[in-house]
């Protein structure tokens, strides 16, 4: 697909040919028959019971629709000819949609310091309404699910049980746990702490492939509010330099996502990207030497050290086989012998006691069979962690598509209130479960 500045503004992506001019942000999503259902990105092991019989023309649940994700794909001139023609949009609706996606985009917070109240639920429901306000119910629902199709990319869904252990050589991910684990051939051999996509421009979930490590990468700031003062909109800031965002090193994830550095420490285990993986340059440099490893043709940390010192030349290194890369979004974890609940920090309704017994039960463990304080321990921690990330109740009605707590303010969360999980000992799950991290890198 054809990509002008799309979701280029948010997470930096390389250029490909002379045709694809990228600013600054994840790669755009690959072309999708509107016709085509869409589960890419609801992966079964999202800890949800989202139903895989969502009519094409229907808003599909799980998958994000916020008005920043429409701005980006509304500048892109191939993704609009195909709505045109999908949807039959007419140029006055075109420009009524662009009008209010740009406005939505221009509130949004740009201080990091600020600990908004949206979220990405509220911020789909918003994003829905003003789109069914231009296009009516039924051309609106089939624009919103056009649009998703778009955000889903080219992940293949994912069809593993819950807190599934891979039995290959792939990266997983585990967004609400701020997680990414490598495994070669079933067994985890590193562990990395990492940040996660705001609720505006959240991950997306399934199955990806990594093949090129880039070192070097520029960065062109695009004319957004997030970029003010230090750098000039549409002046490339060069590869090494302090303000460049992405680090030394970017591991394109397949579309929209990538896996970058230029993280500071203290944007690990909260929101730090739009819409990718981040990491601390410490830590892309040793996932750089791992995954590379793991693919066949292995990069030392000499090796990458001495790519970077190139600062000037942009260095695109071919894996020596692709390595699948996982996203998922599970709020409920069985952690060798350990159940762990995470914060629902996208809001996906995951955090209720009809997924903690279908989770137990994977492990023959039956909620009922608990003693009373144990089972009132994991009903508390249901409850406690079925919030969001300003610690506001999640809906988790999940025959609705979208319900939660709408709010006008224009602020992006950006850090996460109270705690993120609750961790809670079950004698019955001894020796069971997803692998505890292993050598974790926490910066």
């Amino acid at each position: 697909m054809e990509i002008r500045m799309s979701l280029s503004r948010y997470c930096p992506v390389f250029v490909i040919t002379a045709a694809i001019l990228l600013l600054s942000g994840c790669e755009a999503p690959s072309t999708v028959n509107v016709n085509q259902q869409v589960t890419n990105s609801v992966a079964t092991n999202t800890n949800t019971n989202t139903n895989a019989n969502n009519s094409p023309a229907q808003p599909v649940e799980g998958v994000a629709f916020t008005m920043p994700l429409l701005d980006a794909m509304l500048t892109d001139e191939t993704f609009v000819r195909e709505a045109r023609t999908a949807v039959q949009l007419t140029d006055e609706e075109v420009d009524k949609l662009q009008t209010r996606a740009r406005n939505a985009v221009l509130e949004l917070s740009g201080d990091p310091a600020e600990d908004g109240s949206r979220s990405t639920r509220s911020s789909t429901e918003e994003a829905m309404k003003e789109v069914r306000d231009v296009l009516g119910n039924e051309r609106g629902n089939r624009f919103i699910a056009f649009v998703q199709q778009k955000w889903a990319g080219d992940s293949a869904p994912v069809t593993a049980k819950p807190n599934a252990v891979p039995t290959d050589t792939r990266v997983i991910v585990n967004i609400p746990a701020y997680r990414m684990d490598l495994f070669h051939d079933g067994k985890l051999v590193k562990s990395y702490k990492i940040g996660i996509g705001y609720p505006e421009f959240p991950l997306p979930t399934g199955l990806r492939k990594a093949n090129t490590i880039i070192f070097n990468p520029t960065w062109t700031p695009p004319d957004e509010p997030w970029v003010k003062g230090k750098v000039a909109p549409g002046k490339t800031v060069e590869a090494g330099d302090k303000l460049n965002p992405l680090g030394p090193i970017k591991i394109p994830i397949g579309l929209p996502s990538l896996i970058h550095g230029g993280k500071a420490p203290a944007r690990l285990g909260t929101f730090a990207s739009h819409g990718c993986v981040g990491l601390t340059n410490g830590q892309i440099q040793d996932f750089a030497s791992e995954i590379s490893n793991l693919a066949g043709k292995p990069l030392s940390l000499q090796d990458i050290k001495a790519y970077e010192k190139k600062k000037t030349e942009t260095e695109e290194v071919k894996l020596g086989t692709d390595i699948n890369v996982e996203l998922r979004y599970e709020t409920i974890v069985v952690e060798n012998g350990v159940l762990k609940i995470y914060r629902d920090v996208y809001e996906r309704g995951t955090n209720t006691e009809e997924n903690l017994q279908r989770i137990l039960a994977e492990y023959g463990v039956q909620l009922d069979s608990l003693d009373a304080p144990t089972k009132e321990k994991l009903l508390q921690a249901i409850e406690d962690m079925a919030v969001d990330a300003s610690g506001k109740p999640v809906e988790t009605n999940q025959n609705s598509n979208i319900k939660g707590n709408s709010n006008a303010s224009g602020n992006v969360t950006r850090n996460i209130k109270g705690k993120k999980e609750i961790a809670i000992t079950i004698p019955q799950l001894a020796g069971k479960g997803y692998p505890a991290p292993v050598d974790l890198r926490a910066n």
